[in-house]
């Protein structure tokens, strides 16, 4: 996310400003109260979660009620539809209900839904993230190495799962004079996706955190910036379903920089 600004700080922490209104909006990551994995629900009744949810392969299919005061698409749902998986943004999500949005996921095959509730506990609670301030010392020039093919790996995930996560290429990047790499993936726009920790995770900051690098240029290089280091959705709620750091991505140097954890009321 950038800015007009040619002032690096002013420029984080326009940054930052932002990061937190999106966490902190009606259906950002402090609203979602449940992720529910159709497999663990036979017959169909999700416990609080209104309708009908039934895996019928490529589609899940919801039926409901007048009772169930579930919308689709805007409109009241007296019957079945068949939903796909939602995309992003979550507001623009198919179903809802009394202001809740049900999000349909896939994961490997496997149907859930997810509720988020701008009421929910940890939205009402939430009293901001804690960062470290801006330091031109975390900006690092790296490179970008992609793989002949693309790996996928397992890891364990936040909710004690292990489940694939794809890797498409190595960043290298020194830190106070030693060098260090990444296993990165490439989003669809180009730009790079790295899951990290270090020696501060688990004391000072989060047990792992996020970094999004921009798209290389096309020699490879790219610009590293620890400063907008971000945590995981895990850390905002219990039931995302992040994955941990792959092999290798356990940083032997601390890193005090970027978001660090939810601040304290």
């Amino acid at each position: 996310m950038s800015t007009d600004s040619t002032d690096p700080q002013q420029d984080w922490q326009h940054w930052h400003e932002q990061r937190t209104a999106a966490v902190s909006s009606s259906y950002g990551p402090l609203s979602l109260t449940g992720t529910y994995w159709l497999s663990d629900y036979p017959e169909g009744r999700i416990p609080a979660v209104p309708g009908r949810w039934r895996d019928e392969g490529d589609e899940v299919v919801l039926s409901a009620g007048a009772e169930d005061a579930v919308t689709v698409d805007g409109k009241p749902l007296i019957g079945s539809v068949r939903l796909t998986a939602d995309q992003p943004p979550i507001h623009e999500s198919r179903a809802e209900s009394a202001g809740r949005r049900l999000v349909v996921l896939r994961r490997e095959g496997l149907w859930a839904v997810r509720d988020f509730d701008p009421e929910s506990s940890a939205r009402r609670a939430f009293r901001g993230i804690e960062a470290a301030p801006y330091d031109e010392n975390w900006v690092v020039p790296g490179t970008f190495r992609a793989y002949e093919e693309s790996r996928s790996v397992r890891v364990e995930n936040a909710d004690g799962k292990e489940r694939g996560l794809g890797l498409a290429g190595e960043l290298s990047f020194a830190l106070r004079g030693v060098e260090h790499t990444l296993q990165v993936a490439v989003e669809d726009d180009g730009t790079l996706w790295a899951v990290f920790a270090d020696a501060t995770s688990g004391r000072d900051s989060y047990r792992f955190r996020f970094l999004r690098p921009p798209a290389p240029a096309a020699d490879g290089s790219v610009t590293v910036d620890f400063n907008r280091a971000l945590l995981p959705p895990c850390a905002f709620a219990d039931h995302f379903i992040c994955p941990f750091p792959p092999p290798g991505n356990t940083l032997d140097t601390a890193v005090p920089a970027g978001e660090r954890r939810l601040a304290e009321g």
